[in-house]
């Protein structure tokens, strides 16, 4: 039976910057139907793994770098969900991808609210790859909020990494929430509807382009803590 310390390797082989793993009992305070046990009744553990952005990519004016950067890590991501869990086939290891980002179920039109299946942000979390910070955005410690996340369910119970608890938002810190255009951040959540129709705009060919990560560039642990 493979360890929690050669999966973690085997991911890094695989292309992932980062991997950690998480027991079910951390999703608890998750809302019922989107836990890992929801999804599949099966699931004993949660791996997550982050890929990084490069590092100057949203800071042109122009949003087009930053768009086809995140649709590359996308693709990415569920890439390499699908060829580690071909190789934990090889050792006897049942599992199952969650997609890093659509398609997903819940859907609220009135308020432009989606909600993945499975929150990757606090997949992350629980798997020690990180914070949560005022902005909502996972914060690594070495790659800051320039990642984007994956995941995979396990039936298999493996050791739990410990959450990072040896850093946090600046005391104070509210730059954030102050270069939100649309005041869609109050520290805690982010109002999806005020946030998407500022940053995700429908192009007339029908591309998708991410037109604002204010939150994302003034924060300062951008980059690593």
């Amino acid at each position: 039976m493979i360890t929690s310390s050669e999966l973690k390797s085997l991911a890094h082989h695989l292309g992932a910057d980062r991997c950690g793993i998480a027991g079910i009992d951390r999703f608890s305070g998750a809302p019922e139907g989107f836990r890992p046990t929801d999804i599949w009744k099966e699931c004993r553990s949660v791996v997550a793994f982050l890929k990084r952005l490069p590092p100057d990519v949203i800071l042109p004016e122009n949003p087009v770098p930053y768009t086809r950067a995140a649709h590359i890590l996308y693709e990415e991501l569920d890439q390499l969900s699908m060829r580690l869990s071909f190789e934990l086939e090889k050792e006897g290891i049942r599992s199952v991808m969650v997609p890093c980002d659509d398609p997903y179920l819940y859907w609220d039109e009135e308020n432009m609210y989606g909600r993945a299946i499975l929150s990757m942000r606090h997949a992350a979390k629980n798997a020690g790859l990180g914070i949560l910070g005022r902005n909502t955005l996972l914060i690594n410690r070495d790659f800051g909020n320039m990642v984007y996340i994956g995941a995979l369910l396990l039936g298999t119970e493996l050791e739990p990494d410990p959450p990072a608890e040896d850093f946090a938002c600046p005391p104070g810190c509210s730059l954030c929430l102050d270069a939100c255009p649309v005041r869609a951040l109050d520290g805690i959540t982010v109002n999806q509807k005020l946030c998407r129709e500022r940053s995700c705009m429908k192009h007339p060919r029908g591309w998708d382009i991410y037109s604002c990560s204010a939150c994302r560039k003034v924060c300062p642990y951008r980059n690593g803590v």
